[in-house]
């Protein structure tokens, strides 16, 4: 049965009050056609609930627009969803991502993220390839996906809304990692299920770094608005030391745009619940919304949060990650590095959860805080115990790979 507008209803009943599901619920493919977003492939979600969300096939698959009844969820900078062919991975000393960065989700990875860094290539065998220029963030999330399918699925009386696709990462004498990415929601529901899994067809051993930067904008993001998570400890902070409350933001709630803000970021060690998952969650009281995201602890072990409260680029950013903050030659020498053989896979399962009205928040905050109570203080004093990520090996699928 389908929840929508007030009524349980049949698939036939359903069918009866209109001539196409596409009256109030589907998938559907359009192309954008104008500036720096001409050419760029989407598929829009609309589930019945009031959620509406638009998937960027031709950058990765990865969520552009959310909106949940005329309210703006997802963030959106001034760069717009710029179209691939006009991206320079290379250009500014690694920094140039930041030009094509915008939306809910941008996916970071396949074999790096974070800052730029020049790591050994001698995985790849290739006499002519001594080291491996990584900038900001990795490739994949500048890739087209190959669009596999996309669109309504009844089982009985239940609406399945689904896409799926590959996005290639390839290079001669270097990687070949394959994301295959489904995307999955339910009419009348409003919940977004993603799943991922990256693959290594390349027949070299190589390093996989992977992690979701997922990014809330205005009004959900607000003076007010609360950050939720099941924080044990305060790892780091980009901005920790003699001026850590300098700006006089702090990491658990958002202040008003600022004219002059510099970005911070931290990574907590949260707690995941007894099914290893990790939800945490952007309210904001006054507008009765929210946005819950759940993780698994065993495959998406780092958090990091994202503050860019500069007025005109207002975002707040939630990262959970394969690796610590510190990066690619922090991972290596720490042998905390995921190297995949021929073959070998990593699976990442994420929901992302609209909460609608004030039960479903205080809801989210119960569940939340039962796993581990967040710190009350704002500027909590960073531990600097990066824990080591070797001890989540032992549960890993088998598909996994850890270099040693």
């Amino acid at each position: 049965m389908v929840e929508l507008y007030g009524k349980t209803l049949t698939r036939r009943e359903i069918a009866a009050r209109s001539g196409m599901l596409s009256q109030f619920a589907g998938v559907r493919l359009i192309e954008l056609g104008d500036g720096v977003e001409r050419g760029i492939r989407v598929l829009e979600f609309r589930t019945g609930s009031g959620l509406r969300f638009t998937l960027l096939v031709d950058r990765a698959l990865d969520i552009g627009e959310c909106e949940f009844k005329g309210q703006a969820i997802g963030w959106q900078s001034p760069s717009g969803f710029r179209h691939p062919g006009l991206h320079d991975y290379e250009g500014e000393q690694g920094l140039a991502w930041v030009r094509s960065f915008s939306g809910l989700l941008v996916t970071c990875g396949l074999d790096h993220i974070l800052g730029p860094e020049e790591v050994p290539a001698d995985n790849y065998n290739y006499p002519g390839k001594k080291s491996v220029h990584h900038s900001l963030h990795g490739r994949i999330g500048t890739i087209p996906a190959k669009l596999s399918g996309y669109g309504e699925t009844w089982n009985g009386d239940q609406c399945l809304l689904w896409a799926e696709g590959t996005i290639v990462q390839s290079a001669v004498f270097g990687e070949n990692l394959y994301l295959i990415r489904r995307i999955e929601a339910d009419v009348g529901g409003n919940e977004i299920r993603i799943t991922d899994r990256v693959i290594n067809q390349g027949f070299r051993p190589t390093p996989h770094m992977f992690f979701y930067h997922i990014n809330v904008g205005y009004p959900l993001l607000d003076e007010g608005s609360r950050y939720l998570a099941p924080i044990q400890d305060v790892v780091w902070a980009a901005h920790a030391g003699d001026n850590y409350a300098a700006q006089g933001v702090g990491y658990n709630q958002m202040p008003a745009p600022m004219e002059s803000f510099a970005e911070q970021v931290w990574q907590h060690e949260v707690a995941a619940n007894l099914s290893d998952e990790t939800p945490v969650a952007v309210v904001n009281d006054r507008l009765a919304l929210g946005f819950e995201i759940t993780t698994r602890k065993l495959q998406l072990p780092c958090l990091y949060e994202w503050q860019n409260f500069q007025a005109g680029e207002y975002a707040f950013g939630i990262e959970p990650s394969t690796h610590h903050v510190m990066g690619n030659l922090f991972a290596r020498d720490r042998a905390e590095m995921i190297w995949l053989e021929h073959g070998e896979e990593r699976r990442y399962d994420t929901r992302f959860t609209v909460l609608d009205g004030a039960n479903e928040i205080a809801s989210a905050e119960r569940r939340i805080s039962s796993i581990a109570v967040q710190p009350s203080d704002p500027f909590p004093l960073p531990s600097g115990n990066f824990k080591p990520l070797k001890a989540f090996e032992t549960d890993m699928p088998r598909s996994c790979g850890v270099r040693k």
